[in-house]
């Protein structure tokens, strides 16, 4: 497996640096931190490129905020600047080494796939397969093992002065922090292992995952055959816990991705998904009338909403949410404003 080297100066660089801020700013100018910035790129880029050059750079201290959707978990902020920008940075030069190594049936956080392209993969093995084994890390994120994830890292990346920037962002919390665009890249990385060890050594041709959630298809003999070494080798090897690893038939309707997928073709909308779709737009006229709600957002949940339902069989649903009229509601709204 080729090594790389000298890609440190690559990160500093000030093209690269440049494009960095582009990319993490993009949607955020609202935020003061993104503003001050603004106001002077070039003396923040200048500064982030001396505390790098100079191996002064070190992950700045945490925000920590609790989510309540979908469902309860920590988030971890980062400045936009230096850590942020800084972020962006690295992933410039690192995601086409590790974009590289990936499988094909991995869909998380990647450039051309997404949660669709996931959902039509799974409606194809669905469709040719009586079976599946459905699994779930327990809290992947905060589990993550560091000592592995720096020897992963190291079978691909020699540079010793990237090496330390790495490892200082690993160990700036336990596991790996959620909100840090980084941790989508590292947590895929992570789990490569697996996507390998199941396509390669233990030969399974329909697979695919998303996050943390992975899925194996095939006969009920086979998929009982697999369960205990998945079992074991997440345990042992790759120092997780499965909080689900679940066999039943494809006819039950495969719940992936929000969504339902069935052998006839036939994808419902997870009952959680419309469950909170449903409650956004019932609460969405009083958001708005009290200003907890600006229009361009509003606008933003419909384009979201209808970007998941057109994917399922959702006629009625759609019927029932009144598109039309939530649109026109927006509307005056933005008249009023």
């Amino acid at each position: 497996m080729k090594r790389h080297g000298n890609l440190y100066a690559k990160i500093y660089d000030m093209d690269n640096l440049r494009y960095a801020l582009q990319k993490a700013k993009r949607g955020k100018m609202y935020q003061s931190g993104v503003q001050k910035v603004m106001q002077n790129p070039e003396k923040y880029l200048l500064e982030l490129q001396r505390l790098l050059i100079t191996r002064q750079y070190h992950t700045s201290e945490y925000q920590r905020k609790v989510i309540y959707e979908p469902k309860q978990r920590e988030i971890f902020v980062l400045p936009f600047f230096p850590d942020r920008i800084c972020h962006q940075a690295i992933m410039n030069i690192l995601e086409p080494i590790w974009e590289a190594m990936f499988i094909k049936d991995s869909y998380a956080c990647r450039k051309n796939k997404g949660q669709h392209k996931g959902s039509k993969r799974c409606k194809e093995f669905v469709r040719r397969n009586p079976y599946v084994l459905q699994c779930d890390v327990s809290k992947f994120y905060p589990s993550i093992n560091h000592d592995k994830l720096k020897a992963i890292v190291r079978r691909k990346i020699k540079d010793p002065e990237l090496l330390y920037l790495l490892d200082d962002l690993i160990d700036s919390s336990p596991g790996v922090p959620i909100g840090n665009y980084t941790s989508q890249w590292l947590g895929n990385l992570y789990l490569n292992d697996l996507d390998t060890k199941v396509k390669q050594i233990w030969r399974v041709k329909d697979y695919f995952r998303y996050c943390d959630d992975f899925y194996i298809f095939g006969t009920k003999e086979r998929l009982r055959e697999l369960r205990p070494k998945i079992l074991e080798y997440m345990h042992g090897e790759m120092k997780v816990r499965l909080s689900k690893c679940e066999l039943y038939p494809t006819s039950h309707g495969v719940d992936a991705l929000g969504y339902r997928h069935f052998p006839n073709g036939k994808i419902l909308l997870r009952k959680s998904t419309a469950k909170r779709v449903k409650a956004r737009f019932k609460a969405m006229p009083h958001n708005l009338a009290h200003g907890k709600l600006t229009t361009s957002k509003a606008l933003g949940q419909l384009a979201s909403a209808h970007g998941w339902l057109k994917h399922a069989n959702t006629y009625h649903f759609r019927h029932s949410l009144n598109f039309p009229m939530i649109k026109e509601l927006i509307r005056k709204y933005d008249e009023v404003q």
